[in-house]
């Protein structure tokens, strides 16, 4: 028999084991039980997703309370501790697999930051920005482990029976995501008034300088150029003043924009997985992955444009584009 033929036997084998699981798991379901009016059996039942945005405590130290979404941070920071441990304890000339895949891991977004930001100020971005990128992708791709959220005791409320799980994604926690936003933001303004210094910084943002020309015009005379300059000086206060706003914002948009994409694919699968428990969550677990990739990219990759805004000042932006 021909190598071809096997190949060919096999995907229809494959096939049929996959159409298989769709049916029964359509079947067995909320839907097919309702259309074929079919009883399922309790213990073959997928539970109904229960959407709690708070996360839940699960032991206290002291007066605080030790949340499922910690418990997960703690995984995650195990996870990357043991990885790049693993990876650095007996380097070689000659790596093996885990020195090259850590060694690839570090130069790419090493080389991806030193294009944005430049040779000079690559060192200065690389620490933080590797850090959230890495905490948050890593935090996505373990909640999708069958383990985080269906692991923990169950409480019998009026609605029916819910599993308060040990793990949930760290992501869906508004708390850790406005915590990275926190430390986004206080990096990206340290370094504003660390590289430039605190007045050029200020002045970015305000540009008395414009104020000052325009006494400095009343002092020699020229009455028509105070004016102008003067409603210009005053207009630039005006922008200074929504600058200063949208950097707030941002924390604001850091926060929701992460928070609300990685809980809106947990329901997503959640539901999936209710509806039509073998197969067709498949998909939607490799979008949900390529999200978990894209959302780390942004959150860093936005720090990343935001910190090289604020250590360029206008007036370094103005040489350069002479």
């Amino acid at each position: 028999m021909s190598k071809l033929g096997c190949s060919s036997r096999l995907m229809v084998i494959l096939g049929i084991i996959v159409l298989a699981l769709f049916l029964t798991s359509f079947v067995m379901g909320p839907l097919g039980s309702k259309f074929f009016n079919i009883q399922v059996p309790k213990n073959l039942q997928v539970s109904k997703p229960f959407v709690q945005l708070p996360s839940e405590p699960i032991f206290h130290i002291g007066g605080f309370n030790i949340t499922n979404t910690v418990i997960a941070s703690w995984v995650t920071i195990l996870v990357l501790f043991l990885l790049f441990f693993s990876a650095t304890r007996k380097m070689k000339i000659i790596p093996g697999r885990m020195q090259s895949f850590a060694e690839v891991v570090v130069e790419g977004i090493y080389n991806t930051i030193e294009g944005v930001a430049g040779e000079k100020h690559v060192r200065a971005f690389f620490p933080l920005i590797t850090t959230i990128f890495l905490y948050v992708v890593t935090n996505a791709l373990l909640a999708l482990i069958p383990l985080w959220g269906t692991w923990g005791p169950i409480e019998h409320t009026a609605g029916g029976t819910v599993i308060i799980p040990f793990l949930r994604a760290a992501n869906t926690d508004v708390n850790l995501t406005l915590s990275i936003a926190l430390v986004s933001f206080c990096f990206i303004e340290y370094l504003g008034f660390s590289k430039i210094g605190p007045l050029k910084y200020i002045d970015s943002f305000f540009q008395f300088s414009a104020l000052g020309k325009a006494f400095g015009k009343l002092f020699k005379g020229d009455a028509k150029s105070f004016i102008s300059g003067f409603a210009f000086g005053f207009i630039n206060i005006y922008v200074g003043l929504l600058e200063i706003l949208s950097h707030f914002i941002r924390i604001v948009s850091f926060t929701f924009r992460l928070f609300g994409n990685m809980t809106a694919g947990e329901i997503l699968l959640g539901v999936m997985t209710f509806l039509v428990a073998f197969i067709a969550p498949v998909p939607f677990y490799g979008l949900e992955t390529l999200v978990g990739f894209l959302q780390a990219m942004i959150f860093a990759g936005l720090t990343l444009v935001f910190g090289v805004m604020a250590v360029t000042s206008h007036h370094e932006e103005g040489a350069e584009q002479h």
